[in-house]
C-alpha cells in the first residue's frame, strides 16, 4: 500500500482518533491538539511516518535480499570449470610406453667411448635404434641377445651422428658406480607394453602419450625419481611392482637403486 499523503494534527475536541477523509491512494486523519511534551514525541514520529512513500520490504512481510557478497560466497561451483586436479604420478606413469625389448645386435659406437648402440625389437615391423652410456657398467656380451625393458615414447634424440629412439632402463646405486639392466621375467614377449599394480590392473592402462606430450609435459621427469627396486630387486613405482603378463620386472642384485 501506498501513502501518498502524511497523517495532519488538526486541533479538535479530546476524542478518539477519528477518520475524516479517505480518497485512492491518501488517507487523512484529525487528533487532538498535543501537549507540548507530545507534540515533541509527535514531531518525532511523524517524521519517521513520512520519511518513505512506499513500505519497506520488511514492513510488507518480505525479507531484504542478501547482499551480494553474501550470495557470491554461497554460489556454488560452476560445473565444467577450468580448475582440474592434477595427474597423479600413478597415472602420468600411465601415460609412458614401457615396453618389452629383445635386444637383436649390439655395437659401439663409433663416435662416442661410453656408447653402445643396439637394434632392440619392441614389437614393431623393424628394429629400434637406440644409444646406451653403459660401455663403462657393461660388457658387450651381456647385452647381445638379452630381453631389456624399453621406454619408447621419448622423442628420437641425436646420439654423435646416430638418432636414439628410445631408451634401454636399469637400476643404479647412490653413486652411479654400479649400473645393471632392468630384465622382464622369461616368457615375456617384446613389445608387450609394462604396466605397474596387480595382474588385475593391466586392462585398465590408458593409452600411452604422444613423444611430444612426454616431453612438454615433463611426463618422465615426474615419475622417475618414484622408481626404484626393492630388497627383492624388483622395480617398483613407490608400493606399485612393474609387472608384465609373465610376472614382476627385475634387475640382478641392487637393492633399494634408483631406476632410469
Amino acid at each position: 500500500m501506498a501513502f501518498a499523503s502524511c497523517a495532519r494534527l488538526l486541533p479538535s475536541s479530546p476524542s478518539t482518533l477519528a477518520l475524516v477523509k479517505a480518497r485512492a491512494g491518501a488517507v487523512s486523519f484529525l487528533a487532538p491538539a498535543p501537549s507540548p511534551s507530545a507534540a515533541a514525541r509527535s514531531s518525532r514520529n511523524l517524521a519517521l511516518f513520512c520519511s518513505s512513500s512506499t513500505p519497506s520490504q520488511t514492513d510488507a512481510g518480505v525479507a531484504p535480499p542478501p547482499p551480494q557478497a553474501a550470495v557470491e560466497e554461497t554460489k556454488p561451483p560452476a560445473p565444467g570449470g577450468d580448475e582440474k586436479a592434477e595427474p597423479t604420478v600413478e597415472e602420468l606413469a600411465g601415460l609412458l610406453d614401457i615396453r618389452v625389448g629383445r635386444v637383436v645386435k649390439a655395437w659401439r659406437h663409433p663416435e662416442a667411448d661410453t656408447l653402445y648402440v643396439e637394434e632392440v625389437d619392441v614389437g614393431e615391423a623393424e628394429p629400434r635404434t637406440i644409444c646406451s652410456g653403459l660401455v663403462n657398467f657393461l660388457p658387450i656380451e651381456e647385452l647381445q641377445d638379452s630381453s631389456v625393458i624399453v621406454l619408447a615414447n621419448l622423442k628420437p634424440r641425436n646420439m654423435r651422428g646416430i638418432k636414439s629412439n628410445g631408451m634401454l632402463m636399469a637400476a643404479s646405486d647412490a653413486s652411479h658406480e654400479n649400473v645393471e639392466l632392468l630384465n622382464p621375467p622369461e616368457g615375456s614377449v617384446p613389445g608387450e607394453r609394462v604396466w605397474f599394480g596387480s595382474e588385475e590392473e593391466k586392462d585398465r592402462q590408458s593409452d600411452p602419450a604422444s613423444p611430444n606430450q612426454v616431453q612438454k609435459k615433463k611426463i618422465w621427469e615426474s615419475v622417475q625419481p618414484h622408481l626404484k627396486t626393492t630388497d627383492n630387486c624388483i622395480a617398483v613405482l613407490g608400493e606399485h611392482t612393474m609387472r608384465t603378463s609373465a610376472g614382476p620386472v627385475l634387475c640382478k642384485s641392487l637393492k633399494g637403486a634408483r631406476v632410469s
